[in-house]
């Protein structure tokens, strides 16, 4: 749950931008389908609307850069689902909406899949990743590709949140001297700029819930294993996952309900639940009568700016007048964690990084290969900032190693134990806290 999010949802919820019929920036999924279904708008329409605002926002005016390339055969898709709602109706509430996906997700069409390096250019995978062809059969348009950080911020200690070496940096819409926050930079700000409906980002450690946050979007990292990894260049299976972004809520949830599916090609296709609900039709108004919710206080940054606890407390009382009951403080003791688990993440990162670059049929077949171009190209792939974490990746053995097995099983014990303690102890259906600070 994103604080900010929630206060931007409301503000949206609550402003009237329907004067114009040819403008729509703030437009819910709900009212854009509600738009097509009279007759009133077009996909095609819509796709060419966000195509002309990615011209006049993100490669003029104040210069986003927050999508590294736009697809091809958009127009063509999207007139193909007006002509099949025309004959048929819609496949769902998906049907003829446009979504930009983040551009370390596969998509076997015109555009390139290249994590934004230039190690990586020309790269166009021979098939779509999972959730591609999930989003492709809800009649959803694939707009774009997204900037981000470049190999999903798992390249240098000193990184710039939203910088690739393939789309230059990423600017915060709402200050372009702030923090995009990383590595979904170009996928939240799509969003937030009005270039997309919706989007599509990747989380390891924070890399969708981070952007989100100070873009002022929702930002959902699902439970690992509910939406596939497969066709996703990765940093760590343990901790990878897909997930929605989008303006409101309901559109999140919407566009999450789309991306779910048992994938056999994920290691954790064993795990899918045997039934998932409709995430958007979860989200009655009396969801939370009864729910009991911690607030959980020793989060890093805690008591260091008023304006994020005035915004914890207004969101207290919102849960509240819901019908949640608070309780208030909760303790999570998650010491050692962080350690265990950055070892995991360069382990794990050599190992997957090296089975997608060979399996994709990418320009490069290792994490070695990546490396050794970066720097014999330093002038315009490391103009910045280096390459500290993947040389720390490549000096690490197999996942057989005990350091890592090891590693592994701590920081899974420590967490898990962790979030497990405190929902029983308290008997809590879920937990609060600020996702982060400002930018």
């Amino acid at each position: 749950m994103l604080v900010s999010s929630l206060l931007l949802f409301v503000l949206v919820a609550g402003c009237d931008r329907r004067a114009d019929p040819t403008d729509y920036p703030e437009y819910d999924i709900d009212a854009l389908q509600a738009l097509m279904e009279q007759g009133d708008l077009t996909s095609k329409e819509l796709t060419r609307f966000y195509l002309d605002r990615i011209d006049a926002v993100d490669r003029a005016g104040p210069t986003l850069n927050s999508i590294i390339e736009v697809n091809p055969d958009a127009i063509t898709i999207s007139a193909a689902l007006d002509a099949e709602r025309q004959e048929s109706g819609p496949r769902g509430p998906m049907h003829g909406i446009p979504v930009v996906l983040k551009a370390n997700i596969d998509t076997a069409d015109g555009m390139e899949t290249t994590a934004g390096s230039l190690a990586m250019k020309g790269h166009r995978p021979p098939a779509d990743a999972f959730i591609v062809e999930m989003l492709r059969e809800a009649g959803a348009v694939i707009l774009g590709k997204a900037n981000l950080s470049e190999w999903a911020n798992f390249r240098s200690n000193s990184s710039s949140s939203g910088w690739s070496s393939i789309g230059g940096q990423t600017q915060n819409p709402y200050g372009v001297l702030r923090n995009p926050c990383g590595s979904s930079s170009g996928s939240a700000v799509a969003v937030a700029a009005s270039l997309t409906s919706v989007a599509v980002g990747t989380e390891t450690n924070g890399s969708i819930v981070c952007p989100s946050s100070v873009n002022g979007i929702v930002g959902i990292k699902p439970t690992l294993g509910l939406v596939s990894r497969s066709g996703i260049i990765p940093i760590a299976h343990s901790q990878d996952t897909a997930g929605p972004m989008a303006r409101t809520v309901k559109d999140a949830a919407i566009l999450l309900t789309a991306m779910v599916g048992a994938d056999p090609a994920d290691p954790l296709a064993d795990t899918f639940p045997a039934t998932v609900p409709d995430y958007a039709e979860n989200l009655a108004k009396d969801a939370l009568k009864g729910a009991r919710i911690g607030v959980y206080r020793s989060h890093a940054g805690a008591g260091t700016d008023d304006r994020v606890e005035a915004i914890v407390t207004a969101t207290i009382a919102t849960l509240k007048s819901l019908g949640a009951e608070i309780v208030d403080p909760i303790e999570l003791d998650t010491e050692g964690m962080s350690e265990a688990q950055g070892e995991v993440l360069y382990y794990e990162f050599k190992a997957d990084l090296n089975e997608y670059l060979v399996n994709s049929g990418a320009p490069v077949s290792s994490l070695s290969e990546i490396i050794e171009f970066n720097e014999a190209h330093a002038d315009t792939v490391m103009p910045f900032f280096g390459q500290e974490r993947m040389l720390a990746a490549q000096a690490k053995g197999p996942l057989t190693d005990s350091e890592y097995v090891e590693a592994l099983a701590k920081s899974k014990r420590i967490s898990q134990d962790a979030l497990n303690q405190a929902l029983e102890e308290h008997q809590l259906d879920a937990l609060i806290a600020p996702t982060r600070g400002p930018a």
